[in-house]
């Protein structure tokens, strides 16, 4: 094995700047080594760490599977993608950006709808109407799924979004939706309200380290080194 840390951060657009500019004010100052369009970089004055500018959908994936000793990612991403996370990393430092909550939203005209509660009261009046259970989209199943069975709903069926859910009750695709949001503007403007004990996560960008990846002693003092200079 070559011992050298891998740090996973986002690979383009304003993630990318946020996450270098934040690493950057702690003095830890990322450089793309070859050309700008690379996927490569290192960290100045510590010669043991490759940075790798990965889609910051996949991060989570590298950590999960060591392939990362380090990542920046949300955490609604780490918690989507690993059931197991608490296991799996831990949450080192919150950054400050990336600011959004994972929610549950229905259509604003279900008057009679502002609590998970009542989803569970009038599932099977739905049913006996519509002919189905209700039609949850989202493109975060496992924390839909394990925020329903928290709060004791079980009658729905998942359809999974791959884009623009917030669309998917207007179009006839979907009942309500579980999506992330930052202003609630885009609900807002798709005329969805977000339940009243209906926000599933706060998310926001966070220094995560892998706890499966491989961690040499050499390994572990380019982690000290970027964690003294982050202050953390």
């Amino acid at each position: 094995m070559t011992e050298r840390l891998q740090l996973a951060i986002p690979s383009k657009g304003r993630m990318m700047e946020q996450a270098t500019g934040v690493l950057g004010e702690g003095g830890v100052n990322v450089r793309k080594t070859g050309n700008e369009r690379g996927y490569r970089g290192e960290i100045e004055g510590i010669d043991n760490v490759d940075v790798l500018f990965v889609s910051a959908s996949e991060i989570a994936w590298y950590l999960k599977t060591g392939k990362a000793h380090l990542g920046i990612t949300g955490a609604d991403l780490v918690q989507e993608r690993m059931t197991d996370w608490e296991t799996r990393v831990e949450f080192i430092k919150a950054l400050g950006f990336g600011h959004a909550d994972v929610v549950v939203a229905v259509p604003d005209c279900w008057l009679d709808v502002r609590r998970v509660a009542h989803l569970d009261e009038l599932a099977g009046g739905f049913r006996t109407a519509h002919g189905r259970w209700f039609r949850v989209a989202t493109k975060y199943v496992n924390l839909a799924r394990q925020f329903f069975v928290g709060h004791g709903f079980n009658d729905y069926r998942i359809v999974e979004s791959l884009g623009a859910t917030e669309g998917t009750p207007a179009a006839g695709t979907a009942d309500l939706i579980v999506d992330i949001t930052t202003t609630g503007a885009t609900l807002k403007a798709n005329a969805l309200r977000i339940l009243d004990d209906g926000v599933i996560l706060k998310s926001q960008a966070n220094l995560v380290a892998s706890n499966v990846a491989e961690w040499t002693p050499r390994i572990r003092e380019a982690q000290n080194e970027i964690m003294s200079r982050l202050g953390v």
